[in-house]
C-alpha cells in the first residue's frame, strides 16, 4: 500500500494589486522522489483551502508536517451564500472537475446542489462516481433548468455546437430563467456571445488555471453590467474556493490574463523541463535534478511572496559579482531570455484574441496605436 505525505507550506498573506493568497498546501505521493522541504513553524499559517486525497478515509485525520491536524473529509456546506444556489455543470473535464472537487472539500456546496453535462457519458460517470452525490443530467437542458449558476467548461472548438443545442433545447422547453448565471472557463470567447445564444442577463467570463487541481490556481473574472452584488459574492466564493480569483472590471483583460495566467503554468513546467534535463546532463540522476528543480521554485515562488521585495531586487540580491549565478544571467540576457517570454505572452495573448474573433494585430512589431484609456489608467496608479 502506498503511503503519501502532506506540507503544509505557510506564509504571510500580502496584498498585490487588493488581492489576498493566505496559505499554501501541497501533497506528493510516496511514489514520487520530491522531498518535503522543511517548514518554517515560526511563521504564522492562515489556511487558504487544503488539497485532500480522494484515495484518503472519508472519515479519517492526519496531521501535516506543521502539525496542524485536518479531516479529509468534506466540510459541511455553510449557511448563506453559494450554499444556497443550485449549480449545473456543462463539461465535465478536468477544469469542470477541480471547480467542484473545491467547493465541496471547503465546504462551499453540497453534491446533491450539483448537476452535470457531459457529451461524454463515460466522463459524466466518472465524475459521479469521484462525486457521490452529483446528479447525471441526460440533456443539456436537464442540467440547467433548475439550476441557479451554469458553469460552462467545454473547449473553444466545441463552444458553438454546445450553444446551438442549449438555445434549440431551452426554446422546445420555455427557455431558461433570465436570471440564471452563466459562467464560462471557455478561453477567448467574449460576454456577448452567451448572452445572444441564451438570452440571459448575468454571464460571467472566467479564466482559472491548472493550478486549480490543487486549490491553488489564480482566476480572472469579468461579468456583464448590472450584475447583482450578492450574487458577484457568490462567484468570488465559488472561485476563491479553489485558490486566488480577481474580479476585474473590463473584459480586455481576460485576454490579458489568459496569456499569463491561463497559459502561464506551461511557461513554467517548459523552464522547469529546461532545467532538469541540464541537470542530468550534467550528471544529476533524474529524479535528483527533478527534486532540485521543484523545491528550487517552490522555495522561490514563496520567497518572493514572503519577502514583500521586488522580484528584481530579489534577483540582484543573489547575484554576486562575478559568481555563477552572473554568468548564468549573462548567458540568459544573451539569449534573448526575458524577449522569447514576452514574445510567447504575446502570442498567447494574441491567440486568445483571435479565438473570440477580435482583431489580433497588438504588441510588438504591429502597427502603433495610442494605448486604451484603461491600460493608461493603471499605469498611472502603478507609478504612482
Amino acid at each position: 500500500m502506498s503511503s503519501r505525505h502532506v506540507l503544509r507550506v505557510p506564509y504571510q498573506a500580502r496584498s498585490i494589486a487588493s488581492r489576498r493568497i493566505n496559505g499554501a498546501m501541497l501533497q506528493s505521493q510516496a511514489k514520487s522522489t520530491i522531498a518535503a522541504p522543511r517548514v518554517n513553524k515560526t511563521c504564522p499559517v492562515v489556511p487558504f483551502g487544503a488539497w485532500k486525497s480522494q484515495q484518503l478515509s472519508s472519515t479519517s485525520t492526519r496531521k501535516d508536517l506543521s502539525g496542524h491536524q485536518f479531516s479529509t473529509a468534506a466540510e459541511a456546506p455553510k449557511e448563506g451564500g453559494l450554499a444556497n444556489c443550485k449549480l449545473a455543470f456543462i463539461g465535465t473535464g478536468k477544469m469542470a472537475q477541480a471547480i467542484i472537487g473545491g467547493i465541496v472539500r471547503n465546504g462551499v456546496q453540497k453534491t446533491s446542489n450539483i448537476s452535470v453535462y457531459d457529451i461524454n457519458e463515460d466522463m459524466v460517470r466518472d465524475c459521479a462516481k469521484r462525486f457521490p452525490g452529483v446528479r447525471s443530467a441526460a440533456t443539456l437542458f436537464e442540467a440547467c433548468k433548475d439550476a441557479d449558476m451554469v458553469v460552462l467548461a467545454v473547449k473553444p472548438q466545441n463552444v458553438q455546437d454546445m450553444l446551438n443545442a442549449l438555445k434549440e433545447e431551452a426554446a422546445a422547453h420555455g427557455g431558461i430563467p433570465k436570471t440564471t448565471v452563466l459562467i464560462s472557463i471557455i478561453a477567448g470567447v467574449p460576454l456577448v456571445a452567451f448572452q445572444s445564444f441564451a438570452e440571459v442577463d448575468y454571464v460571467v467570463r472566467a479564466m482559472p488555471n491548472t493550478p486549480v487541481t490543487v486549490e491553488q490556481g489564480c482566476t480572472v473574472w469579468c461579468c456583464t453590467p448590472g450584475f447583482p452584488d450578492q450574487t458577484k459574492a457568490q462567484v468570488s466564493e465559488l472561485f476563491g474556493a479553489i485558490g486566488d480569483e480577481i474580479c476585474m472590471s473590463d473584459e480586455r483583460f481576460l485576454d490579458m490574463a489568459t496569456a499569463i495566467s491561463g497559459s502561464g503554468p506551461a511557461y513554467v513546467f517548459l523552464t522547469m523541463e529546461a532545467m532538469i534535463d541540464a541537470g542530468v546532463h550534467m550528471g544529476f540522476p533524474r529524479h535528483i535534478a527533478e527534486r532540485l528543480v521543484i523545491n528550487t521554485l517552490l522555495g522561490t515562488c514563496l520567497y518572493a511572496i514572503q519577502s514583500g521585495e521586488h522580484v528584481s531586487k530579489l534577483r540582484n540580491d543573489i547575484t554576486s559579482p562575478g559568481g555563477t549565478t552572473a554568468s548564468a544571467i549573462y548567458n540568459l540576457e544573451r539569449g534573448g531570455f526575458r524577449t522569447t517570454v514576452s514574445d510567447a505572452v504575446w502570442a498567447a495573448y494574441r491567440r486568445s484574441l483571435e479565438l473570440g474573433g477580435q482583431d489580433s494585430n497588438v504588441g510588438p512589431g504591429r502597427p502603433q496605436r495610442p494605448l486604451p484609456s484603461f491600460w493608461q489608467k493603471e499605469l498611472q496608479d502603478d507609478t504612482g
